[in-house]
């Protein structure tokens, strides 16, 4: 009787822990991945300056091979935000493929103060290396000032540098800091009166012949042609009207009303630069991105390969005509159409289930404070010039000192330190009396002080995004924060940088191999797409990885 109670026993307590494994939440949890499992390719897509509504705003006019078969055969996070500030190009490429903030992988900003050299320095720039298939310094960049790996890094090492990395942007920084430091290779577009993609020594010393046959084919210039709106403008519902006094437009034109003449403006708008704020920026990307999976053979064996592709012509069209113009729609419409025939090349090359991609952004964007203002929504434009004048005053008449700032950038102060030590002052003193004076000016909502962001652990709010944006090696002494929508811009155009939904709320879509088809309204951060493809993958997370494996999108 006694065993039969004891079997008894166990098999309830069998039960109950199989019944408890079914409902357990899967965030987080990694599934076992054979490796027949792993995709052949894994392509991450970053829209530059991708606001999370133009998905549902521009639905009606995309198609169905685009944006829309993401989401029908993949899974939508359609709660999807940055972690931290600022909300910046170079960091949030970063964040994306590093899984963790710039508290850890250390590019806080796309320039900003190096505290040991004591002079602004650029997140991709490097000296130390030169250009390729360019004689201007175009080229001179790498990923050296990343801390950390990316997850195509941590691919490489997991498969004995047999899996290739490669990074295409527009953009210099868009294309190198997500391939890592190991890629076989980034490429970026350098315009004016070359229109080529370019290289730096970081990686090659010579252009492979692909490119060098790319580049000759003219392509570029092909684009430099009539840019008027795909459909009838009249159906442009979705984006306000297209004369308005929000614009910025191009030089060489009286108003920012298609069509545009891109030929004709080319001459005063940096040559083939003036491709970079039209959609077809986008699509020469596209193109280009094409041709380096064919040349390079991506995903034509059972190693997996990652191709980072960042479209950034987005960017350049919301910062000059900004987010709710008829530019930065039919940009949309026309993204979307550039997606649908690469994946319809990934199909054909690589095999449909095959591959694996992710699409998300670097940031969002603001509405133009001008607009705002005039629909009553409490907006504008920060006087910088007055803040300094009166800060500088306030700084000498209380410490009798002139040389405690060493530097103001973004939204930060950057103090002398040895200075202050020199002179006999408490640095954690010196913080807290200038965040007591700044709070009180004009359309500043919040400071905060590095004694503050290092000695407190703030878990919501501004607080925690700042925490999580902030390097103590690198950041500032002084941090500030603007009132909701006050920027330091021009009077047109769109900009970005901010903790608030409009910067921080982006898509994230997954679909391919090894992805479910769902949705979800549980909030995800842009750190956790890396270790979600690393767990797709089987291998390490990047050696920093703060964020979570969206267990629930891996089938």
């Amino acid at each position: 009787m006694k065993n039969f109670f004891t079997l008894i026993a166990i098999l309830f307590l069998f039960c109950s822990c199989g019944s408890q494994n079914t409902t357990l939440p899967n965030k987080g949890k990694s599934p076992s991945i054979e490796s027949n499992a792993r995709p052949k390719l894994v392509v991450g897509i970053v829209v530059d300056q991708m606001r999370y509504d133009y998905l549902t705003r521009f639905d009606s006019k995309f198609g169905d091979g685009g944006f829309k078969r993401m989401i029908r055969e993949g899974f939508n996070c359609k709660n999807n935000h940055f972690n931290y500030v600022p909300t910046y190009t170079g960091p949030g490429h970063t964040s994306v493929y590093t899984g963790t903030t710039p508290k850890y992988h250390g590019i806080i900003g796309n320039n900003f103060y190096d505290k040991e050299i004591k002079e602004m320095v650029y997140c991709a720039g490097d000296d130390s290396v030169e250009s390729v298939g360019t004689a201007h310094n175009a080229g001179k960049m790498s990923p050296h000032r990343m801390q950390t790996t990316t997850f195509g890094d941590e691919n490489r090492l997991f498969t004995q540098m047999r899996g290739k990395t490669i990074g295409i942007s527009l953009k210099d920084r868009g294309a190198i800091l997500p391939a890592g430091h190991t890629a076989n290779a980034a490429y970026w577009f350098h315009g004016m009166d070359e229109g080529l993609w370019i290289s730096s020594t970081f990686y090659m010393n010579d252009l492979p012949q692909w490119v060098k046959d790319f580049n000759a084919t003219e392509k570029a210039e092909s684009y430099l042609k009539e840019w008027n709106t795909l459909y009838d403008i009249s159906t442009y519902t979705e984006s306000g009207t297209d004369e308005n006094t929000f614009e910025g437009g191009f030089t060489g034109k009286e108003k920012a009303t298609f069509p545009y003449d891109l030929k004709a403006l080319s001459k005063d708008n940096r040559g083939f630069d003036i491709l970079k704020a039209t959609p077809y920026g986008n699509s020469l990307t596209a193109d280009f991105a094409m041709e380096a999976i064919k040349a390079e053979n991506l995903g034509e064996d059972e190693i997996t390969d990652v191709l980072a592709v960042s479209f950034s012509a987005t960017d350049y069209v919301g910062h000059n005509f900004g987010v709710n113009s008829k530019e930065i729609e039919d940009t949309y419409i026309r993204l979307d159409k550039d997606l649908e025939r690469f994946f319809e090349f990934l199909d054909a090359t690589v095999g449909k289930g095959e591959y694996t991609v992710f699409l998300t952004a670097d940031h969002g964007a603001i509405d133009v404070p001008q607009y705002l203002q005039s629909m009553k929504i409490p907006a504008g434009y920060l006087d910088n010039r007055a803040t300094k004048t009166r800060f500088d005053k306030y700084v000498l008449a209380k410490f009798n000192y002139s040389k405690l700032i060493e530097n103001v950038s973004n939204n930060q102060i950057f103090l002398n330190r040895k200075y202050v030590d020199s002179v006999g002052l408490n640095i954690n003193d010196v913080q807290e009396r200038m965040v007591n004076e700044l709070i009180g000016y004009k359309n500043v909502d919040k400071v905060f002080s590095a004694h503050t962001m290092t000695t407190t652990d703030f878990t919501t709010g501004i607080e925690s995004l700042l925490q999580n944006g902030y390097s103590q090696k690198r950041s500032g002494d002084i941090l500030i924060v603007p009132d909701p929508d006050y920027i330091s811009y021009g009077l047109t155009g769109s900009t970005h940088g901010s903790g608030l939904n409009h910067d921080t709320h982006v898509p994230l879509l997954f679909f391919g191999k090894g992805i479910k088809q769902g949705e979800t309204f549980d909030k995800t951060v842009i750190p956790d797409i890396a270790p979600t493809i690393s767990a797709l993958l089987g291998i390490s997370f990047p050696n920093s990885a703060t964020g979570q494996p969206l267990g629930f999108v891996i089938d």
